[in-house]
Parts: C-alpha cells; structure tokens; sequence
C-alpha cells in the first residue's frame, strides 16, 4: 500500500477532489486489471478511451480516479484527480508507486532506428562479463542478470517498466541497459525515469504509420533529449545528418562519436570480413565477432557508453573482442556446400540498405547474393516499394514474400513492393508467398560460395496472421533447409 499523496508527487494537478490522504493499493490504467482500493488512470489511446471505463473501474473497487476530463457526477467518498496530460501522469504515478527505481540504477537510454537491440544487448553481455550486475529493457528479451523476461513492447508500459526496474534494484543490479522507442517518447511510457545516459544511434525511413511525417518522427526522437537533466549525458552519432540536431537545446552534457567526422569517440575500421572486424578505437586496435560499417557503429557506442559509466578502458576493449553477435542480428551461417546463410531483423529501407552494403564490402565478387525480403502488414506502407528497390539494385536474384501480414493479404503487401522494383531488374525478382517456401528455393537455387540473405523478421519466432501467431524461425528453417540439400 503506498499513501495517494505520495504516488501524486510532481504531478502537475488541475482539480482534486476528494481526499488525497487514501491508501493505494496499486496503480492501474487497464480497468480489467482494477483490485479493490486502486488508484485508476484513464488514459486516451490511439484507438481506446479510458475515460470510458471510469465507471467499471469504480465498480471493480478502485478509490481514485486520476483522468484528463471529470466525469459527469462524481461519486461521494471516491477521489478524483484532473491533469492536463494522463499518460505523463501515469508515468509519474507508476515512478513515484515503484519507489522511482530509476534513481537506484545507472539507467542507460538508447533511442535511434536502427542499432537499439544490438547496442543493448552488447552492453548488457559486456557488464556481464566484468563482473556487474545488470538489467536489460530490449525488444528481444528483458533480463535482470541472466534471468529472462519475454518482452511484448520495445519499450513497456509505464507500471510494467518502473515493476521491471524495482525487481532489477531489489536483485542487485547496478545498471540497466534499455531501448527507447519512438512510441515510447510520444506516449510518455518513460515518463518519471531518471536516465544517467541517453544516446542517439540514427534515424531513418520508419514507423511513419503512426508519426505521419518524418518531422513529427525526428521530434519524438529529439523529446527524449529534451527532456534530459543537467546531469545525464546525451551521447550523439555526429555522421547523422540528424545527430547534432537531436542534442540541440538539452540540458545534459553532449558527447559525441563517429566513424566519419571528429567526435569525442572515433573509430575506424581497418578490416571487414565474414571472420569479423577490426578497428581501431581512439587509437587503440580491437578485433571483434561481428562484421560490418553498422556494426562499427554499434560497437564504437558500446565503448562510448561503458567510458562514460566510469570502466576501465582495457577491460572494456577485451571485453569487447569476447562478444558474439546478437540473435536475428546478421546472424549466419555456413552449410556444408558452402553456402553462407544470414539471417537479420532488417526491416526498414536504411537497414536492409546497410546489411547489403555489408555483404557486397565483404564479398569477393565471384558469388550470388539472393535476398529473400518482405514487409509487415498494417504499418508503414510507404517503405515496401523502397525496400523491394533496394533488395532488387544490390542483389543477384530477389524472393518477395510474407513478412508478418496481420491483417492484410499478403500478396496485397508483396504487390505493393513489385511496384519498387525497377524494370530492368523485374527478370531476377520473383514472388513466393509462403516464406518457408521462398526460403526453401533461394536455397535450392544457391551454389558453393554465394550468399542467402533471408531479412525482416530477425528473432522472431512466429509469423502473425489475421490476428495468430504461428511457430516460424527464419534461421532454423535455413539451418534445416540448408541441412536438406545434402540429402
């Protein structure tokens, strides 16, 4: 039980009324999920309105109301809260119930299109490794050390997060690592966090289904900064077009790196093979699993943050030579005929653009590279005919297929990509709906040394379909595909 008055604590409060001096017994914003003495936030989503279900709320026993517009009557002994913006609100309210678990750790922010899961995860592992307890916040998975906590959302939703934060202060850890999602930014998910370290990967084409333009994007992005404290670190890619812009007017001390450009943090890369890369890091050498420019990026961001986090630079550096890529990250493999398989989440233009550009660096020009690529269904429809353009310019043969349709028709969402694909490169793209199917024949049509690259769904362990999800892994159906050919 936590007293209202202190769940309330710089909530910025229209109207009260009622008493604020209640006991809570949890905060709740999900009417379904309401307990007798809750304190119900009714927040207005993009397709739901929780002003709706005020009145099922108190029914199911919740003592106050925390809302943006009173209801009509308001019932004698039940405490009403106005506030102009509930979703802030409820961050603050869930932050505040939690005990703001945030202030307990060294909470580390990463924000970008590309580069979120990876850098996270890396950071996560390296930690790990020296010894530090630590928390993790991905799309792939939530850990508190080693234990796992499947994750539904990039970013979580506010009581869900700051309960995941409590559970990481009260197991020890010291740090979390976390991704920060655009969604999150807008919808006030992280609201009431106290972040040490925020950082900014990239930006590119992507989520424009729910920003509309790409302004309103690059803004939502440029709000986690703005909201930073004089004491975080803002740590900045400056060979973004958009780098310097997002660390414009923020409180926080800007640091910056880059690949390109002169920055606090530089990196170059000296070697690019499928063995691996080097680079040379503010003037010291490390050689490390992963491969590839964007890589690069993520691996010379993981230094940044752990420098800023006050660990030793040598350790760090040796760290980093130990870690292994992360899963559905141009993760691959090879088949006993010699064909390199890889598989990777890219599923924005920029992205699938940087994974080709990765294997056409690293290829030797004497193999195929065949792309099988799709889009999911019920987003940003403006990206298919991209991608299907640029799998089409930077690859030898090209498999449209199913992604994750949702809701739509799949050969609607393959369509729509035919529609990039330039004229002279429609005779080595083809379509196959079922994507075990198109895996199967860029296999089958694969020789010793060429390169299958199967993008778009990365980790994911299902496909979602009229609203099912059904069991499929891209990289174990290449593993048995590939497996196959031998018999």
């Amino acid at each position: 039980m936590k007293n209202l008055q202190d769940i309330l604590y710089k909530i910025g409060l229209l109207e009260t009324h009622g008493s604020t001096n209640i006991e809570i017994s949890e905060v709740v914003f999900d009417s379904r999920k309401v307990t007798d003495a809750s304190l119900f936030v009714a927040t207005k989503g993009v397709t739901v309105d929780g002003h709706n279900f005020i009145e099922g709320a108190l029914q199911s026993g919740a003592v106050a109301i925390l809302c943006e517009d009173l209801p009509a009557e308001l019932q004698k002994g039940i405490t009403y809260i106005k506030v102009k913006d509930s979703h802030e609100a409820l961050g603050l309210a869930a932050s505040n119930y939690y005990g703001n678990p945030s202030k307990e750790l060294k909470l580390v922010g990463i924000t970008g299109t590309n580069g979120k899961t990876t850098t996270t995860t890396l950071l996560h592992d390296l930690v790990l490794s020296l010894g530090y307890p630590a928390g993790l916040i991905s799309t792939v998975v939530n850990k508190i050390s080693q234990e796992e906590i499947p994750a539904t959302h990039t970013t979580p939703n506010p009581i869900a997060l700051n309960a995941l934060l409590r559970d990481m202060v009260d197991a020890g850890c010291e740090f979390c690592f976390m991704e920060v999602s655009s969604h999150a930014i807008h919808q006030n998910r992280i609201a009431g966090l106290e972040f040490d370290i925020a950082v900014f990967s990239n930006i590119t084409h992507d989520h424009l289904d729910y920003h509309n333009t790409f302004k309103e994007y690059i803004q939502a992005k440029k709000k986690f900064f703005d909201d930073l404290s004089s004491d975080a670190i803002a740590i900045t890619n400056a060979d973004d077009a958009n780098g310097m812009v997002m660390v414009q007017n923020s409180k926080a001390k800007v640091k910056t790196l880059a690949l390109r450009t002169i920055a606090d943090y530089k990196a170059k890369v000296l070697e690019n093979t499928f063995s691996g890369l080097v680079l040379n890091i503010n003037s010291q050498d490390v050689w490390t699993n992963l491969i590839g420019g964007f890589n690069a990026y993520n691996i010379l961001t993981v230094f940044a943050i752990a420098s800023e986090l006050g660990l030793d630079e040598v350790e760090v550096l040796t760290a980093i030579s130990k870690l292994k890529s992360v899963e559905g990250r141009f993760e691959y493999l090879k088949s006993e005929q010699n064909i390199i398989a890889i598989v990777d989440y890219a599923h924005t233009p920029d992205a699938l653009k940087n994974v080709l550009s990765t294997i056409q660096s690293v290829r030797t020009r004497n193999e195929q590279v065949l792309t099988v690529v799709g889009c999911g269904g019920d987003r940003d429809k403006t990206k298919r005919p991209l991608m299907a353009a640029i799998a089409s310019e930077m690859s030898d043969k090209v498999i449209l297929t199913s992604d994750n349709p949702r809701s739509e028709d799949p050969d609607t969402i393959i369509n729509d990509m035919k529609a990039g694909v330039p004229a002279d490169k429609s005779a080595k793209t083809m379509a196959i709906t079922s994507r075990e199917e198109a895996i199967k024949v860029a296999c089958s049509l694969a020789e010793a040394g060429d390169i299958v690259l199967v993008a778009g769904k990365g980790h994911e362990k299902y496909q979602e379909i009229k609203g099912e999800r059904f069991p499929f892994d891209d990289y174990e159906t290449l593993k048995q595909t590939l497996k196959n050919l031998n018999k």
